[in-house]
């Protein structure tokens, strides 16, 4: 999403204007659900997505249209046959599409969103925050846990609109953004270096710590956030898994990897996984067990990681691991869980 919002700031102080796209509420099946954006630009250059198919394309002439005469508006599509508002598509559902036109060069707008590429990398929760009034865009300005910013007119519910989901209600359209939480991939193999561009494209936000610097390499991972070159058994003095933090266990072994998840277990962390056979496993359950460890605290820990796919190759497993944790970031874990190996 930074790369998104860095392109629109780019042609804006070029002076170029944009048409901003964004998915205000959906129901039903829909290819993207409300939140999903996507930026048109003069001369019909796209960046970000709504879904494809019939309603991106329908959404790309207005916009292109509206790019022309520098307006706004909200429009309503049907994904069924034989609707007045339908696209021909057969999913069964319906999307409101909010168009906003963004200014060559208006230094309020570039605020916002310069402010909203610093707050991804400073990795707390912000939210694009958008009064619509009939349909034009009458305020824009952004929100953390802190409160509002950029704003002159503000929301009256902020915690309405400051959840997990995008939220159009009471003249506010409001889109969360940015969302906390890293992904600390412990060990820098092979699996960790197929895996590590996987999660970076998916907005997971990858952190690779090896004790061996040649793995921590930052070379070797360019779509990590950070690389860390630390001892196994002292994670404490670089790092502090959060409630908000996905942790994937991928070391060099059976030692390294007790050592990671006796210091992760407890983390409360949204996700825990890892790598290596049932037997290596089970040989680390018992150990943690020994430790003073209960069944319920391992229990939380997907292991073997992964989605069973039939993944052999360090590609094949970067993509089952990805899927897990897609369904775990979408509460779909329980009904996934499904152990590689």
């Amino acid at each position: 999403m930074r790369e998104f919002f860095r392109e629109i700031v780019h042609a804006l102080e070029e002076g170029r204007p944009v048409e901003l796209v964004s998915i205000a509420a959906s129901d039903g099946s829909t290819p993207r659900g409300a939140g999903a954006m996507m930026a048109v630009f003069p001369g019909g250059g796209i960046t970000g997505t709504i879904g494809g198919g019939n309603v991106e394309f329908e959404c790309q002439r207005l916009a292109a249209e509206l790019l022309e005469r520098g307006g706004d508006a909200l429009r309503q599509f049907r994904f069924t046959l034989g609707d007045a508002a339908s696209l021909g598509m057969v999913c069964g559902g319906g999307v409101t599409v909010q168009f906003q036109y963004l200014p060559a060069g208006e230094q309020r707008i570039i605020a916002v969103l310069r402010d909203l590429i610093e707050a991804d990398g400073g990795n707390r929760d912000t939210w694009l925050l958008r009064r619509i009034e009939g349909e034009q865009v009458t305020a824009m300005g952004l929100a953390d846990r802190t409160g509002p910013r950029h704003l002159d007119i503000l929301p009256e519910e902020l915690e309405l609109l400051c959840g997990n989901q995008a939220v159009f209600a009471r003249k506010w359209l409001s889109i969360p953004v940015v969302k906390a939480g890293r992904t600390y991939l412990f060990g820098g193999g092979h699996v960790s270096q197929a895996l590590v561009p996987v999660l970076a494209s998916l907005g997971f936000r990858p952190v690779v710590y090896d004790d061996r610097p040649e793995f921590a390499d930052p070379a070797l991972f360019p779509k990590a956030e950070k690389t860390l070159c630390g001892d196994f058994a002292r994670l404490s003095e670089q790092v502090t898994v959060t409630p908000e933090d996905y942790v994937v266990v991928m070391t060099r072994g059976h030692q390294a990897d007790y050592e990671v998840l006796t210091q992760v277990l407890r983390s409360g962390a949204k996700y825990l996984g890892c790598i290596g056979s049932k037997r290596k496993l089970a040989l680390c359950r018992e150990r943690l067990l020994a430790a003073g460890f209960t069944d319920e605290e391992y229990a939380r820990l997907h292991a073997p990681i992964g989605l069973a796919i039939g993944a052999q190759t360090p590609e094949e497993i970067a993509v089952s691991v990805a899927a897990e944790m897609i369904a775990v970031r979408a509460g779909l874990e329980n009904g996934l869980r499904r152990p590689l190996g």
